[in-house]
This record gives C-alpha cells, sequence and structure tokens, in this order.
C-alpha cells in the first residue's frame, strides 16, 4: 500500500515543475487554451511522469518548500529558454516590417495578448502549423520528461551562479538574433536594392514623388520574394526546433551540474 504522504509530496514536486513549464512553453502557454484545460494537462502528465521519475520519499518539512521553489524555476527557465529560441520568427518578420514599412502597424497576437508585427505574426502562425506537422509539441513533452535525468526532483542547489550558465544564456539570445535575420535577409536584401533604385530614380527625376510610388513598389515586391523563398524560410525554422530541443537539454544539464 502506498503512504499518501510521501507519495502526494513527490507528485506536487512534478506537478509544480510541469505546470511551470506550461506557463512559459511556447503553443502550451498560449491564452487560446483555456486554463483549466491546462490545469488538467498539466496534472494528468504529472501523474504519468510521478510513475517513471525515482524518486525517494520526501518529507513536507522548510527544505521540502525550497525544492517547491526550485522545481518552479526550473520549469518557468527551461520555457523561457524554448520560448526565446523560438521567437526569432517574431524578430525575422519585425526585419521584415521594418524595411516594408509596416513597422508602424502592429497587430494584437491572440496567443501571447502581446502585440506582434504583421509578418512576423503571419511567419510565427505558420512556424506553430510546422511544429505541429513535424510533432514538435511530443519534443516540447520530451524535454520536461526527460529533464529529471539531469535535475534530480531531490536536489535543492540550482547552477543560477554559474558563470558558464550565464555565458550560455547570452549566447543563445544572440544566436536567436543570427537566426532571425537568415530568415529575414532574403526580402531585406531585395528591398534594400529596391531602395538604392528609388534613390537613383529620384536623382534622375527629381518630378517624382518617390514615396508615393515607392511605398507600395516594396510592399508588392516584398510579397512576391516572401512567396519565393517561403520554403527556405521554413526549412530554417524546422531547423529551429532542433536548436530549441538542444539549448533546453544544454540549460538542464548546466543546472544538474553535468556540464
Amino acid at each position: 500500500m502506498i503512504d499518501i504522504v510521501p507519495a502526494f509530496s513527490v507528485f506536487l514536486l512534478i506537478f509544480m515543475r510541469v505546470s511551470a513549464f506550461f506557463v512559459t512553453m511556447p503553443l502550451f502557454s498560449y491564452r487560446t487554451l483555456p486554463a483549466m484545460f491546462r490545469i488538467g494537462f498539466a496534472f494528468f502528465i504529472s501523474l504519468l511522469m510521478y510513475y517513471t521519475v525515482d524518486a525517494p520519499p520526501l518529507t513536507i518539512n522548510l527544505e521540502y518548500f525550497l525544492l517547491i521553489i526550485k522545481e518552479v524555476l526550473v520549469g518557468l527557465f527551461i520555457g523561457f529558454m524554448g520560448y526565446m529560441i523560438l521567437s526569432a520568427v517574431q524578430a525575422a518578420g519585425s526585419f521584415i516590417d521594418f524595411q516594408m514599412g509596416f513597422a508602424i502597424a502592429n497587430v494584437i497576437d491572440p496567443q501571447t495578448g502581446a502585440q506582434s508585427p504583421l509578418i512576423g505574426q503571419y511567419l510565427y502562425i505558420f512556424s506553430l502549423l510546422l511544429l505541429l506537422a513535424v510533432d514538435g509539441h511530443h519534443m516540447l513533452l520530451d524535454g520536461i520528461f526527460y529533464s529529471y535525468q539531469f535535475i534530480p526532483i531531490d536536489k535543492i542547489s540550482l547552477g543560477f551562479g554559474n558563470v558558464g550558465l550565464v555565458e550560455y544564456v547570452i549566447k543563445a539570445f544572440a544566436m536567436m538574433f543570427v537566426i532571425a535575420f537568415q530568415m529575414a535577409v532574403p526580402v531585406v536584401a531585395v528591398l534594400f536594392l529596391v531602395d538604392v533604385a528609388l534613390g537613383i530614380i529620384a536623382r534622375t527625376v527629381p518630378q517624382m514623388n518617390v514615396f508615393v510610388v515607392g511605398f507600395p513598389i516594396k510592399i508588392a515586391v516584398s510579397f512576391i520574394v516572401i512567396f519565393i523563398v517561403i520554403g527556405v524560410i521554413l526549412g530554417i525554422v524546422q531547423n529551429l526546433f532542433q536548436t530549441v530541443a538542444h539549448t533546453m537539454r544544454d540549460v538542464m544539464e548546466m543546472f544538474g551540474g553535468i556540464k
């Protein structure tokens, strides 16, 4: 017969990590998913993980409350790292919108409730559909499931003071902008050439209002280029999913003191 108090103490720690992971992780943290669904989904995922996690019996004391705080921080940080890398899609859309002239018009993202660029939102929706198509949501769930191999449930200390962890987070943040630039560079480069051509026309034909003529030209050229290179962009996005998995694994290894 299972002792209720030790079993509940272990299950609560697992539930805290999984639910905190769902707060910041892409796809599972969106407002379009009802809160009751997310809580229930986290509950049943935690219940399944309880029978696979090898954890010693835990006593509810002051140290146990420190473990709860640790579990919440682990779930939030791992989910945040995945969200940060996946934000490269919206950053690429911001670069494109700035060159197109759409930077003055943002839309409300129904998933997060925040303002996002027009093209960034367009690419982000396609990225989420691609994430579901390649079973990326299973990969995200695998990340939180295998996190207990790197960060034991009964370990209080974490590597927040690790200099290597801070450097890795900074490098991951910089890598996010590099990936965003790779996705946006075909459109941005073509629009730069369009700007050069419009500048030459403005010098040779001063009577022409380049601003009025150039704005619809840049929009039309942008959509044509996006239509041509959308396959390449989605290929980069698919590699971005692997980057998310590697980043989450490296962060968990640093938390667990493996690296």
